[in-house]
């Protein structure tokens, strides 16, 4: 894990995408995304079908590395309302556990609840939230425009595109932005096995985490936080 600080809190990424909150020994992770491969073989792309099983156990590690004991997932949990109902055995069960183990809390995002008001967490254990505050920090699925609070949100799957010896390396980042007042607001890479990205800078990222005076994208790399500018505002 890699020490990070934020909004006057001390966290620390994973190597796995997750983001550990040591104070309130929480565990947060963003876009799951369960049930993805599921959701596109029915519409007739078929993908092998274990990405739920691949992501339940990189966050059951997760877990057990940093000794978590509440877990926030910050919406897209499941790739679409049914999602819960398409859980092979294996993985349902492996989710039944995660959730007992630990005070888990699902906020829902825009692909987890249907046009009928149907959540997919409904059925899968923990607790449901729109948002919630922390300590002072929001925790909601997408970053609003002109928010003032310290806020973590995922939503973008931000990924980062850099050149090193003529070799592109792109790899899965948070972004964050620092408001010159101690507050500031992060985006979190996708937790999911089965998720693409968005490149970090896009214009959609950098408008979401207005007003801002610097945005960065962050990776944890050998056993450091590299840091890449994305964006300062005009002097």
């Amino acid at each position: 894990m890699v020490p990070l600080s934020f909004a006057g809190e001390e966290f620390a990424i994973t190597q796995g995408r997750a983001l550990y909150w040591p104070r309130e020994r929480a565990l947060l992770v963003a876009d799951l995304h369960l049930e993805k491969a599921s959701f596109f073989a029915r519409h007739g792309q078929m993908l092998p079908p274990y990405d739920s099983r691949e992501t339940l156990e990189r966050l059951a590690l997760a877990i057990r590395e940093t000794g978590a004991r509440r877990v926030y997932t910050l919406g897209d949990n499941f790739h679409d309302s049914s999602g819960a109902e398409r859980l092979e055995p294996h993985a349902a069960g492996m989710l039944a556990a995660l959730t007992r183990a630990t005070d888990w809390v699902w906020i829902t995002g825009n692909h987890d609840i249907g046009k009928d008001g149907k959540v997919a967490e409904a059925t899968a254990g923990g607790t449901l939230a729109d948002e919630l505050e922390i300590a002072g920090i929001v925790l909601r699925h997408r970053a609003l425009r002109g928010e003032t609070r310290a806020e973590l949100s995922g939503h973008f799957h931000p990924r980062l595109q850099v050149t090193v010896r003529e070799r592109r390396i792109r790899r899965a980042c948070a972004v964050v932005s620092g408001d010159g007042r101690g507050s500031g607001r992060m985006i979190l890479p996708a937790f999911g096995a089965l998720t693409g990205g968005m490149d970090a800078g896009d214009p959609e990222i950098l408008k979401a985490l207005q007003p801002a005076r610097a945005i960065d994208a962050v990776v944890p790399a050998g056993g450091k936080l590299a840091t890449f500018p994305l964006w300062r505002a005009a002097a």
